[in-house]
């Protein structure tokens, strides 16, 4: 086990953006399955292709962003460590996340072949739970993570509290993806049953 975990610290140090997308697709996936079995109860029923967007997401678009995020935020110099710890946890809470919670929602909808009309509803429904539950999770992580952890080992500590966070994410993406349909069938049978009535107006 202490030989695996220096491997990845190795690893991390000589490729970090290779490791950091594949740690994301693994969190992301793994978030996905403790959402589906633990919380949402699906055993047998699993999603795969649902699991198989949430990875794709985390390898291929999360993962670079966040790696050069952090790498950013690590170049910009303060007068002070108190300062940097500050100034880093604003930038990446209060412009950052922002710009990724709906950049999620909105990329998971075009991922399962929605347009985007859909990826902003949402968007717009999900949005804001969302971000202020972010910010009660991770305004503190961030400022443990920028006051004391590693510069290179920054994103698995993100990492490892967004296994947990994605489980989260995963769940209310799903129960969205479930409302659409539902809302567009209410929608249907609502249009058939003004339509008699809008009929005997003409009539008369």
């Amino acid at each position: 086990m202490a030989g695996l975990l220096q491997a990845f610290n190795a690893s991390l140090i000589r490729k970090p953006m290779v490791t950091q997308c594949v740690t994301s697709a693994v969190l992301f996936g793994a978030g996905d399955v403790v959402a589906q079995q633990v919380f949402e109860k699906k055993g047998a029923n699993h999603d795969f292709m649902r699991t198989a967007r949430l990875s794709f997401y985390g390898g291929a678009i999360f993962g670079p962003i966040l790696t050069k995020w952090l790498q950013f935020l690590e170049r910009l110099k303060f007068s002070s460590p108190t300062k940097g710890v500050i100034y880093r946890v604003y930038l990446d809470q209060g412009v950052f996340t922002p710009v990724v919670v709906g950049m999620f929602f909105g990329s998971l909808t075009l991922l399962e072949g929605k347009g985007f009309h859909d990826a902003k509803e949402r968007i717009r429904e999900a949005y804001a739970p969302t971000l202020i539950r972010n910010w009660g999770v991770f305004i503190p992580t961030q400022i443990i993570n920028f006051a004391i952890v590693p510069p290179h080992l920054r994103f698995v500590t993100v990492g490892v509290v967004s296994l947990f966070w994605n489980a989260y994410l995963s769940s209310v993406n799903a129960k969205k993806q479930v409302a659409e349909p539902a809302a567009q069938v209410q929608d249907a049978i609502d249009g058939e049953a003004d339509a008699p009535a809008t009929e005997k107006k003409e009539l008369q």
